[in-house]
């Protein structure tokens, strides 16, 4: 099986920005890892294989329904990758963040073995900006 290379790095991206999670799970191996850009732990809160990524990913979306990821750049070396975009999102509290930010990905089989997300920590934006 092919490693991924950009365009399945843009798909990945665009079923996230659709808040597609059965499209997204399909692109990550069964014993995927995500490492959200918060916790308490080293790598932010870490959420492993399909049922647990998928709720993290769901309680992201929950979280900021209208979350995106724009302006999105995509590498890949090998069995690793990245994407760089801005996150733009309001809480449902109406806090709203925008912000650079990168997923560093590792492959295996063709598919996303893990995802690793940072984010620029800027305050809040004003319901105007």
């Amino acid at each position: 099986m092919s490693q991924p290379d950009v365009d399945f790095l843009k798909a990945f991206s665009q079923a996230l920005n659709d808040h597609d999670i059965d499209q997204v799970m399909s692109m990550m191996t069964d014993d995927c890892e995500f490492h959200a850009v918060a916790g308490p732990d080293l790598l932010g809160k870490t959420f492993k294989g399909q049922d647990e990524v998928r709720q993290g990913l769901e309680a992201a979306w929950k979280n900021a329904p209208d979350a995106q990821w724009v302006d999105g750049e995509h590498f890949v070396i090998g069995d690793r990758g990245f994407s760089e975009s801005t996150y733009k999102g309001t809480t449902t509290e109406g806090v709203r963040s925008e912000a650079r930010m990168i997923d560093a990905f590792t492959f295996r089989d063709g598919k996303i073995a893990v995802k690793n997300a940072f984010r620029k920590n800027r305050p809040p934006l004003n319901q105007d900006a």
